[in-house]
């Protein structure tokens, strides 16, 4: 059998003080990107900046797509539930039959 040389990992350096933070800090230029604030989203519910508006059509269409994915959801989450019934039916199913084989067994040895 082989051993194998148990690695010593370097201790933990101790963390900065703050002072040494704030030294950091105040010797960070100001485009360090922990200064540079990331753009404000749009308030607005609208198109994204750039987009055109969508025309009534296709916000038509979006909406009938968007209520038929969430009644397919829906369906999909009535049936896994459906399943799971059943699943537990066919397990109870199966394991009244087991005992009822090794009853039959039983009597039959």
């Amino acid at each position: 059998m082989s051993s194998k040389a148990k690695r010593v990992l370097p201790t933990r350096p101790e963390p900065p003080s703050a002072e040494q933070i704030l030294a950091d800090i105040q010797g960070a230029p100001p485009t360090d990107p922990i200064f540079i604030l990331p753009p404000e989203p749009p308030q607005e519910h609208g198109p994204a900046p750039g987009c055109p508006e969508p025309a009534a059509e296709e916000r038509e269409r979006l909406y009938r797509q968007i209520r038929s994915y969430v009644g397919m959801n829906q369906r999909l989450q009535r049936s896994r539930e459906l399943l799971r019934e059943r699943r537990r039916e066919l397990q109870r199913v199966g394991e009244a039959l087991e005992r009822e084989v090794a009853e039959m067994r039983q009597k039959a040895f």
